[in-house]
């Protein structure tokens, strides 16, 4: 009989089973031991997270309408000339404020005051053989009741002094087109406001079909902002129009931080844009100190109404759901209860809550990102059942999703 070797192929396979079998154990045991200090964990997060709160409470808020607007003069003028010739003077430096009927530019004069002298010369001239014709018209009326001419002379002569008449009159319309040419080789404002960059320069030959012009001319006090609203809000702004008095309006700039000017609304546009669903609207601003510049871009509030004494929670508190806008409710036993909300307006720290909570309600500010309903909770400053700890009570903190400035 031949003897076993534990070299044998059949128990090195044994041992390698065995070995597989024990690694397949100890995993087994790590993996068991990690899931106690999970639950162990799991039992720690049961422990009162502290949180901020506020109280629901009573406040005027405004009713604003929040749209970007674009700055737009009330007169853009482009200074051009009426006549032709040559470039005498300019009478303006660039970036100041004009007024209306300044001198801004002087075109050759001379060319028109000679034709202006020509068209009197005319005038003179035809006044005189006007005086003869009237003269010899008389003579002949007076020869022709002595039968010492032929009617026809006279009314030949009758004619001529008509001619002369409108010979005379064209002669001062002449004057008249002389005077007004020579007039337009001075070139004044149209407008007041601010005149931008020159585009000619002294000695440059102008022309009334010159497209550029001399400089441009922008109103800007008072100036007008253009911005557009969305259509369901029409109805809302024709009653508080309807209503009677000015609606205040304020613009800012792009970062909000900085109110530029405070105006009033002017108007809507007559009609809706089918494109977008929004109406164009127009305020107007007083800009003495120049704060609003044409075709700047700026942030408009418009002050349509005011809720009285509404129900105000802090933006910071409300949250975003499937279902809805909610809050999270301290209970008297300390956990916390999610609560539906029905959402107002808003001035950026404070939202009008129109349904869902009652006066005097606690919700949490703070730390709600990690509560679920029915979660306790610890107030900022007391220390929870368990040891929890932490938390400011300050609104603010966490990744909390905030309305708007304006609804």
């Amino acid at each position: 009989m031949t003897g076993f070797k534990l070299t044998s192929p059949r128990w090195r396979a044994i041992g390698i089973v065995l070995v597989l079998l024990l690694v397949i154990f100890a995993a087994w045991r790590w993996n068991a031991s990690r899931e106690g200090g999970s639950g162990g964990r799991h039992r720690g997060a049961g422990q009162p997270i502290t949180v901020g709160v506020a109280h629901v409470g009573r406040i005027d808020m405004p009713i604003r309408l929040a749209a970007i607007g674009t700055v737009q003069p009330l007169t853009t003028a482009t200074v051009r000339t009426q006549i032709a010739g040559t470039l005498f003077s300019l009478h303006f430096t660039e970036g100041q404020m004009v007024t209306k009927g300044q001198l801004i530019a002087q075109i050759d004069p001379r060319p028109y005051k000679l034709a202006l002298a020509q068209a009197r010369a005319n005038l003179a001239r035809d006044l005189a053989q006007r005086d003869m014709a009237a003269t010899d018209l008389k003579r002949y009326q007076g020869l022709l009741a002595q039968d010492s001419i032929a009617r026809q002379q006279v009314e030949t002569q009758a004619a001529t002094l008509k001619q002369l008449d409108g010979t005379i009159g064209a002669d001062r319309a002449a004057i008249g087109t002389a005077a007004l040419n020579l007039a337009y080789t001075s070139i004044r404002a149209p407008v007041s406001g601010r005149i931008g960059l020159r585009q000619v320069d002294i000695g440059n030959y102008v022309t009334p079909s010159d497209t550029t012009g001399l400089a441009v001319i922008t109103q800007i006090d008072p100036i007008d902002v253009t911005f557009s609203l969305p259509q369901n809000q029409i109805a809302t702004l024709q009653a508080r129009l309807a209503s009677g008095g000015d609606m205040p309006v304020s613009a800012t700039d792009s970062t909000g931080a900085t109110t530029l000017a405070q105006g009033r609304f002017l108007t809507l546009d007559n009609q809706i844009d089918p494109t977008s669903g929004t109406v164009k609207a127009k305020a107007r601003f007083g800009n003495g100190g120049g704060a609003l510049f044409p075709s700047q871009f700026v942030n408009v509030s418009a002050e349509i109404g005011t809720v009285h004494q509404g129900l105000a929670v802090p933006v910071n508190s409300v949250r975003h759901g499937a279902n809805g806008d909610f809050v999270f409710v301290i209970q008297p036993d300390r956990t916390v209860k999610l609560t539906l909300v029905k959402l107002g307006p808003s001035d950026g720290t404070s939202i009008i809550v129109a349904s869902g909570l009652p006066q005097g309600a606690a919700v949490v500010t703070d730390g709600a990102d990690t509560l679920d309903d029915g979660a306790r909770v610890s107030l900022p400053g007391k220390q929870g059942a368990g040891g929890g700890s932490g938390g400011t009570g300050q609104p603010g903190g966490g990744h909390r999703h905030r309305h708007g400035a304006d609804q």
